[in-house]
């Protein structure tokens, strides 16, 4: 499509250097794109990887905590568990990744997990809070990675949708418009070089 614009000169060398700087933007967005994709799978091959570990520690803290239910009574249960001792602390930064902010997340964690006499528990109960206190920190680092892959995924999005506007809009809509208006300039030069010569003759006889 031809872009509205006037036929003369100065247009025809703003759209050469408007077209020069779109090739430039085109290159440096798909080769943005290009690494984008490379950290993205990367990434989804990592948090697939730690969100099975995650499920596979998670599966049996739980399945600690169902044995040590069977073995407590419900009340004996909920009093172990009422009063934590364990202050967890989280600390979110960002750091930039191909000019996208993602974030850092670490953990400080003080006292212990375990809070509650042995007499009147199960060890399964002991079992499954340190099966807990030690996930922990994958699961908030698995958060870390997804939270990551969701905003590298929506600045992929928006990036390809850039390069697909230079690529196949933009682009050669300039295209089009350049040779448009030289070939407009070429017949005005043409038919300027015609009347002159007309004139010439006409002067001549």
């Amino acid at each position: 499509m031809i872009i509205t614009s006037n036929a003369t000169r100065m247009e025809l060398m703003r759209l050469r250097r408007r077209l020069k700087l779109a090739r430039r933007g085109h290159k440096l967005l798909k080769d943005k794109q290009d690494e984008l994709m490379k950290q993205f799978m990367t990434l989804i091959e990592n948090i697939k990887e730690m969100r099975e570990n995650v499920d596979s520690h998670l599966t049996q803290a739980f399945r600690s905590f169902v044995l040590a239910g069977a073995t407590m009574s419900k009340e004996a249960l909920e009093t172990a568990v009422s009063f934590p001792n364990r202050r967890v602390l989280v600390d979110v930064k960002t750091r930039a990744v191909m000019n996208v902010h993602v974030p850092v997340i670490s953990l400080r964690s003080e006292g212990s997990i375990q809070c509650y006499g042995y007499a009147s528990t199960s060890g399964e109960l002991d079992i499954a809070l340190d099966a807990l206190d030690k996930v922990l920190a994958d699961l908030v680092l698995l958060a870390e990675r997804e939270k990551s892959l969701y905003l590298l995924a929506a600045e992929l999005d928006k990036t390809r949708r850039r390069v697909n506007a230079l690529e196949y809009t933009l682009i050669p809509n300039l295209v089009d418009t350049i040779k448009f208006i030289g070939m407009k300039l070429g017949e005005m030069e043409r038919s300027n070089l015609s009347r002159l010569m007309r004139i010439k003759e006409i002067v001549a006889k």
